[in-house]
């Protein structure tokens, strides 16, 4: 049996000129140690001198150059690409794809939906849109109304190229063109911080062989104005990234309700873009550890067992922007359940919709 955790499949998607490539390429750059596998349609358009020089090209990034991934007839290139990266010798952590500019993203979820690789999973559509350009694009490709109405995080790119009132007025379009609640996020140059999609991990200077994230931190010392987005308390980086997201912290030693904290998820504010951590529920035949992870509107539950001597808490952190701290955190407490043991099966309904469906192991044959 596969022990391995899937690795979440991030659908960067956006039309030509809206800054996919600028936006992949800033996750690249400050993901830390976090190793990130790339399926690019238009190899030439990615930064990869680095990654050349590192050893790296050919291992984690697959290129499409010859055209649109969306339009693989029965997604088994994509399956075939995606089964080369989870390989556990890449020890890759989250997988990017940059679709091309004119990609179908329904098409890119329901392939990825119905891939039968147990190692990777669905983790989300970030739907990439050029403030500058925002009425000229949605004139010339209507479909743009389409896309933006399934993506689970809109990143608002060029935001300095346009002026408050005109952000304005296209953040009240994007409000009639998204679905209800879909978490909305302002930046200029592509800058979205990391910890937005995925975990990253701590990085460590390596000794010998220069490593592609010694050379990044080269890069970004050279280049005047750079910064990085690590640490959410540091001093004098106001005007980076981190400085415009808060993360709140939640710890429970008691289970949740499964009904109440749906309730929640159901409810919580455009501002709150991500949710990671573990929940325990205890309700009858479901005492597992289950691990959530939500990128805007998109939302996951992975249970797996817990771990000797592993303390059986419901640990959460949540990350936003204009978000009521204090308010989130009444509403997790009130998600609190005295009497998890009583709760019939039906009541996790609505978490085990979000799971994802795996086929049982064969049993061995004893003949």
């Amino acid at each position: 049996m596969n022990s391995r955790q899937p690795i979440p499949v991030v659908v960067l998607a956006g039309f030509l000129g809206s800054g996919k490539t600028t936006v992949l390429n800033h996750l690249l750059a400050h993901r830390g140690g976090t190793r990130i596998g790339v399926v690019v349609n238009d190899f030439g358009s990615i930064e990869v001198d680095a990654m050349s020089v590192a050893g790296q090209l050919g291992d984690s990034m697959v290129s499409l150059g010859g055209g649109c991934l969306c339009c693989a007839v029965d997604g088994s290139e994509l399956d075939a690409y995606l089964e080369k990266l989870a390989a556990p010798a890449h020890r890759i952590d989250v997988i990017v794809i940059e679709a091309s500019g004119l990609a179908e993203p329904q098409e890119m979820i329901r392939m990825l939906m119905a891939c039968e690789n147990p190692d990777v999973h669905y983790g989300g559509l970030v739907q990439v849109v050029d403030a500058a350009e925002f009425d000229a694009t949605r004139a010339k490709h209507p479909e743009t109304d389409r896309h933006l109405a399934v993506a689970d995080l809109v990143v608002l790119n060029k935001t300095d190229r346009v002026d408050a009132a005109e952000r304005a007025r296209i953040e009240a379009v994007l409000d009639t063109l998204c679905a209800p609640g879909t978490p909305r996020v302002g930046v200029e140059h592509g800058r979205i911080d990391p910890e937005l999609l995925f975990d990253r991990r701590p990085w460590t200077q390596t000794r010998g062989q220069l490593s592609f994230e010694d050379l990044l931190a080269e890069a970004g010392a050279r280049e005047p104005g750079a910064g990085h987005t690590r640490h959410t308390g540091d001093e004098g980086h106001e005007g980076h990234a981190h400085a415009l997201y808060e993360s709140v912290e939640f710890v429970s030693d008691g289970a949740l309700s499964p009904r109440r904290f749906m309730d929640f998820l159901d409810r919580r504010p455009a501002g709150l873009y991500r949710i990671k951590g573990f929940v325990r529920f205890d309700v009858p035949g479901h005492g597992e550890r289950y691990e959530i992870h939500a990128v805007g509107r998109f939302l996951r539950f992975t249970p797996g067992p817990w771990g000797r001597g592993e303390p059986r808490l419901s640990q959460l952190v949540l990350i936003g922007s204009g978000i009521d701290g204090p308010g989130l955190l009444r509403e997790l407490e009130a998600c609190r359940e005295e009497a998890p043991h009583e709760l019939g099966p039906e009541s996790m309904w609505g978490v085990l919709r979000y799971v994802a469906r795996r086929e049982p192991a064969e049993a061995p044959d004893e003949n």
